[in-house]
């Protein structure tokens, strides 16, 4: 493909710490790999799905907040980056231009720090075609489409190693042991038989401990292709592959996927095709978990849009490792006085946390998650994804994911939708089906 942006029209220098990007087209990738080719360092920032999406190297800036406000503090400190940013882009994707990577603790109280990081180097990829941004806040840094090649070169002459497992490789508890987070279960379920709430989202950990270095790169390259169907996320070392999309915006358009009920596919009978459709649609309980995490989602999206469709029925959404039913969501976005949609993150603010990862009564729920599970989610069930200058982006849900905590340990997340027919020990064995696709990722077994 020709290119559309000689030197002569690379942005002119600017004010010195503003940012400046150039974005520029380039040829097909194969969809056999997309951009998993470029996954090949461990600090790369990725989001993808079936080859396409976004791999970011470096990092020109970024912003930290925490707390109640952190949503919104996060889109003034965007806003007010684009205000004074250079930007030379011909391409009207969505993701093109400046983008900034997010991540956001689930929780208002959260000793962990939400992000919103400005990379230095992206490589986007939709629909086969591929594109590639180049972004500074160096005023003297020269912005063509040979200066962003070149640094994309010298990114990618850095290949992390692949990794072997070892034999001192091995799992260990989380802050809650099994036998206890059987008891929070119980607990949770109780409380919901009082009628203090209609549904509570409990979650545990476990701690793998490598005998030598994660190897982030092959894990999420593992990720992409067990989970095509799945978001897979890495922002600062938070990694996983997600099924379940907060909010993705393009233009006036909203877009959700809401999951809920679950049915793990170890054990299922092989010769029998209906069987996930007849347990999971089938089941009174799965359907009741369903239909709050959906009305929860609705009812917050609502008030932004000027219509909203979803499926009438849930489906059920296949996974390598488990079934889920699942609800697709499409909306048109309502635009303010000047013509604005809601940003993508404006519409995170507005959804998290939704019933599917929290519970409903939300504040009821919350509070009950803090009282039984003793466990600091950080960025596990908060948004994750990106935003650009437009507003565009895509936020999943951090779900099948860990925590890179060092080296040579990684902190794995899972949890479990608990309504009033919850039983705990299938609870427990449901967060096992959960914590499978970052488990052999890892090249651990239970």
């Amino acid at each position: 493909m020709s290119n559309p942006f000689p030197a002569a029209l690379a942005p002119a220098p600017g004010r010195a710490g503003g940012l400046r990007s150039i974005t520029i087209p380039r040829g097909r990738i194969e969809p056999e790999t997309g951009l998993l080719d470029y996954v090949v360092r461990n600090d790369a920032h990725t989001w993808i799905r079936r080859g396409g999406g976004l791999v970011a190297f470096g990092e020109v800036t970024r912003f930290t907040t925490s707390g109640p406000d952190r949503f919104a503090e996060a889109q003034r400190w965007w806003r007010k980056e684009l205000e004074s940013a250079e930007v030379v882009n011909g391409l009207t994707v969505p993701g093109t231009g400046l983008v900034a990577f997010g991540s956001f603790a689930f929780s208002k109280t959260s000793r962990h720090a939400s992000r919103l990081i400005v990379p230095e180097i992206i490589i986007g990829c939709r629909d086969g075609q591929s594109w590639l941004t180049y972004i500074s806040n160096d005023a003297d840094t020269e912005l063509s489409a040979e200066a962003a090649e070149a640094a994309l070169a010298a990114y990618l002459e850095e290949v992390d190693p692949a990794r072997a497992p070892h034999p001192e490789d091995r799992l260990a508890p989380g802050v809650l042991t099994e036998e206890q987070y059987l008891e929070a279960v119980a607990g949770g379920v109780r409380r919901i038989q009082a009628g203090e709430l209609s549904k509570v989202v409990l979650a545990r950990d476990v701690v793998a401990e490598l005998g030598s270095p994660v190897a982030t790169a092959q894990v999420l390259r593992e990720l992409a292709v067990r989970y095509e169907d799945c978001w897979t996320y890495s922002v600062d070392g938070l990694i996983g592959s997600t099924p379940e999309m907060l909010i993705k915006v393009e233009d006036s358009t909203a877009q959700a996927r809401v999951l809920a009920g679950t049915l793990d596919r170890a054990g299922a009978p092989a010769d029998d095709p209906g069987y996930a459709e007849r347990v999971l649609a089938g089941s009174a309980k799965q359907l009741h978990e369903h239909s709050i995490a959906i009305d929860s989602l609705t009812r917050q999206l609502e008030p932004f849009t000027d219509s909203m469709t979803s499926h009438s029925e849930p489906f059920v959404l296949q996974l390598p490792n488990v079934w889920h039913l699942a609800s697709d969501v499409r909306a048109r976005l309502t635009r303010d006085g000047g013509g604005e949609v809601p940003t993508s993150l404006a519409l995170v603010e507005a959804l998290h946390p939704t019933a599917a990862v929290c519970g409903t009564p939300t504040t009821v729920a919350g509070a009950l998650i803090r009282e039984l599970e003793h466990l600091e989610r950080g960025p596990y069930a908060g948004p994750v994804g990106w935003i650009d200058a437009e507003g565009n982006g895509e936020w999943g849900i951090a779900l099948r994911g860990a925590v890179i905590e060092s080296s040579t340990r990684v902190r794995l997340y899972a949890g479990c939708g608990i309504v009033e027919g919850s039983q705990p020990q299938a609870e427990l064995a449901e967060t096992w089906s959960k914590f499978r696709p970052m488990i052999e990722a890892l090249g651990l077994s239970r």
